[in-house]
Parts: structure tokens; sequence; C-alpha cells
């Protein structure tokens, strides 16, 4: 690992004015800008042309995660607002069992106002689908800066807490942007293929794919891939340690197809480039491979991957060999589906397994996802956002984007 990156916060810095962080896209959306970044050289582009610049033979691996309607609003008897954040599930553990739930959940949440809260649980009465429904919130205990939360519900119908999040729940939109959520964010926050609801953030790099752009993607002969990681609200949380080694990274869900990991494991044996939409996909297709190389070695564990654990490691598989082994785990046990989880936080040092190319937004100074940009691009990183800034890019969640590629391969 290069330590010096991890002592010296201020070299993932840089002055990003107010004025070029975008509060709403562009519409359409594939009229955004593309920077294109390959292997040193830039150049710039409307999104549309992606298909253009994008390698013929190459793997798109898209995060299909959608945003959940994760903000709350309860009144106390004397009238005071409270605003319930639904983080992360606590009971069941994992999105896609809590989501579907009946009659009670508990989530890690923040709490606006929380002094306020007196009186324990608080309660809506709402009607989905005419049926009359009573929501009750409970808080439990205080777990950091956050707190566990009981949900319970009372309706005539079968209804599970997705229901009620969508039905009285609000789409969480960025903190930085500053402003009250609006009418067009309910599809602007959403990427056209969401699928598998359980984010509390979108992969914003997706907010740029129309039905035309994969049209011409797939007419190119580009492959797509799809999985879920849900995003949590941790990747907003800012950099507040001096090293970045002392950085609790959080930890978020991953869920993927046998079939989409014969496509990748396909991709590897023939050297098609496998490129990233986002950071999150990125960071599934790191942690999967880290999934089958450490399976061998502590099968019991194969499904979580630590902070800092692909530094640390004595072995490293090919990634043809560590997909082989998830798969052929899943074909003993006749699973359609890996789930597992990862807190898995890429810093320059970090040997890339999987990815030839990311497609990405321009992120915050100082913020994890700069640096995993910076272990990807290396030093160029600062003539990546020097240029976006010169060339009046938009940045963060409904900005622009890159493509920032290495031909000559890019995994180890």
């Amino acid at each position: 690992m290069d330590l010096k990156w991890l002592d010296h916060l201020e070299l993932l810095d840089y002055n990003l004015p107010n004025d070029f962080i975008a509060l709403h896209p562009v519409s359409p959306r594939d009229h955004s800008q593309l920077l294109y970044y390959n292997n040193g050289d830039m150049s710039d582009f409307q999104f549309t042309h992606l298909p253009d610049v994008i390698p013929a033979n190459a793997v798109l691996v898209f995060n299909e995660t959608k945003v959940i309607h994760a903000r709350l609003f309860f009144l106390t008897p004397m009238g005071a607002k409270i605003e319930i954040f639904c983080l992360d599930p606590f009971l069941p553990a994992l999105h896609f069992d809590n989501l579907n739930a009946k009659n009670e959940v508990v989530w890690k949440c923040l709490i606006g106002n929380n002094k306020r809260w007196k009186d324990n649980p608080m309660s809506i009465d709402m009607a989905i689908n005419e049926s009359p429904v009573t929501l009750f919130a409970e808080k439990l205990e205080q777990v950091d800066d956050s707190f566990l939360v009981r949900f319970s519900w009372k309706s005539q119908s079968d209804l599970v807490f997705g229901d009620l999040l969508d039905a009285i729940g609000q789409i969480p939109i960025p903190p930085y942007l500053n402003r009250e959520v609006e009418f067009d964010d309910e599809t602007d926050y959403q990427t056209i293929y969401a699928k598998a609801e359980g984010s509390v953030a979108a992969p914003t790099a997706g907010l740029h794919f129309t039905e035309d752009v994969l049209k011409g993607l797939r007419e190119k002969g580009v492959t797509f891939v799809f999985l879920t990681l849900h995003v949590g609200a941790g990747t907003f949380k800012p950099i507040k340690v001096e090293h970045i080694s002392e950085h609790v990274m959080h930890k978020e869900q991953i869920r993927v197809s046998r079939k989409s990991l014969e496509t990748l494991a396909s991709a590897s044996l023939n050297q098609q480039p496998i490129i990233a939409v986002g950071t999150t996909s990125l960071r599934s297709l790191e942690s999967i491979y880290w999934y089958g190389n450490n399976l061998t070695e502590k099968s019991e564990a194969f499904l979580s991957v630590s902070q800092w654990e692909p530094y640390l490691s004595q072995k490293s598989l090919s990634l043809q060999e560590a997909l082989r082994q998830i798969i052929h785990l899943m074909e003993q046990y006749n699973l359609s589906w890996l789930e597992g989880e990862t807190k898995l936080m890429i810093v320059p040092g970090y040997h890339f397994k999987v990815i030839s190319g990311i497609i990405t937004n321009f992120h915050q100074p100082k913020s994890t996802l700069l640096f995993l940009i910076a272990a990807w691009v290396g030093e160029d990183w600062k003539k990546i956002y020097k240029y976006a800034l010169e060339n009046k890019f938009r940045f963060l969640s409904f900005g622009d984007s890159s493509l920032l590629l290495k031909t000559n391969g890019a995994a180890d």
C-alpha cells in the first residue's frame, strides 16, 4: 500500500466552487458532458457519444439498485416534526429480506429533531389502496450517531415494509444539494434500469444512460451485466480523520446472479475489457473477486470483505480462477444468486483485479470516492479534475461524467 496517501489527506484535495455543483440534471439526461480519458490522453464529448468511444467488445457492468423512499416524517402529540432517515436494515439484516418483511422491522436511522421525540412510539395513520394502515415507530437504542428504530404496522391488507415506504416516504437526495426535494427528483434520482429496491443514494454514474444510449451500445456489440449493490448513506460520509487508515468504511450489500458471474468469467477468458458503471459497480466487482480468492482459505467468511483485507492477502488468484471458485460453489449448492457484503476501501496502492475502465461522475474533495479514482488513474486524477473545471463540467451526483480507460489492461 502507498503509505504517503494514508498520511497526507491533503493530497486528495482540490478547490470545488459551489457554482460547479449541479443542483439538477441536464435534460435530456444523456446530454450531459463526458470526459474521455485513455492512458493519459483526454478529450470531451456529449454522453450520447459513449457508443462511439467505448471499446466494441467491452462488458459494461451496471448496478440496478433502486433508491427507496427512506425519509419518513412523523408528528409528535405536541406537533413537533420528526424526520426518520432509514440508513441500513438491522432486523432482518438484508435489504432483500427487510423490504419484504411483514408486521415488523428494525432499521438503523438518523433522527432529525431527536430531542423533541419524547413520546414512544409515534404513529402515522394512512390509507394504502383504500385500506387503512397505522405505522408505528419506536426508538430503541443509540448506535454511534444513529438510532435503532422498530417499525411495526397494523393493516387489513397483506402489506410489506417496502409498501409503506413507497406510500409515505420521501426520496433522499444528497445532503450537499442543500435544497428541498422536488417532484422531478422522483425520476431524476433513479437510473432508467433501476430494479432492486434498497438504496438510500443513487448510483449516479448510471443517471446519464437513456434507452437511445443503451441501444447504441448494443448495436456496437457491447455486453451488459447487471448486479446490485445497495448504496448506503455512508457514501456521503466525509473523511474527518487525519490519516485515511483511521477512517471506518461503511458496509454495503451485494447481490449478483450466477448468469452474470458466468458472463464475467467468459469475458475474462476472452480478454474483453470489463468497465464498471460507477464506483458502486466497481466496488462490487472487486469485492466479488475477493470472495472467490478467499473461498479456498476461509470458506465460512467468503461472503464478506473487510476494509483492508485485500491489502494484507498473501494469495492472489487470477480473475478467471476466482470466478470459477464462486461458480463452482453455486453449482454445488444449486444457487442462482450470490449475496454478500463489503467494506472494501480502495485507495492508491490497491491492485485492481477486474476492471479495465470506469464510467463515473466527479466527486467531492477528500472523499472515499476520489481516493478510489486516484487509485485507478494515479496522479492523473489532478489532470482530469483540472480539465473538468477548466471546461466547465458539472460536478457531483447530478453533474457530468467521465470514462476512464486503461487500454493496456487494467486488472492485475
